[in-house]
């Protein structure tokens, strides 16, 4: 068995480019000192750096190991398929948000819409993954 899907976060992109955009413009046409440069330097890397991390999710399922990586995989979740117990898809709630956040159903890795897959290991841990196809 061999599953790999890469789920884009478009909504996140756009909200992450209309902040960049907007602290831009706010460096250009405001009059800044030194101090306010910076400070707009340092928010467009922060949010250089959530684009890069948090706006992609590759899930990749082999007979061995599932794995998750965010963005371009610094974020990474890891799991040998023979500690895996169980798995069903899951509704989250929209406050849940998107990035990785603790839920009910363990931690939760999302950039995208509602649907995840729950999972359960034998150790009776869990987690949920965001997913267009749960």
């Amino acid at each position: 068995m061999r599953y790999e899907h890469t789920q884009i976060g478009y909504l996140t992109i756009c909200a992450l480019f209309g902040a960049a955009a907007f602290v831009a413009i706010t460096g250009i046409v405001a009059p800044a000192d030194r101090h306010g440069l910076l400070i707009s330097a340092m928010i467009e890397v922060t949010l250089l750096i959530c684009a890069i991390v948090f706006t992609k999710l590759t899930i990749k399922i082999d007979d061995k190991t599932l794995r998750a990586l965010l963005g371009v995989g610094v974020i990474r979740k890891r799991v040998p398929m023979a500690e895996t117990a169980g798995c069903e898809p899951i509704r989250i709630r929209w406050w849940y948000g998107w990035g990785i956040h603790l839920t009910p159903y363990g931690w939760l890795y999302n950039v995208s819409g509602l649907d995840a897959v729950a999972i359960t290991l034998r150790n009776g841990r869990k987690f949920a993954l965001g997913t267009e196809h749960p």
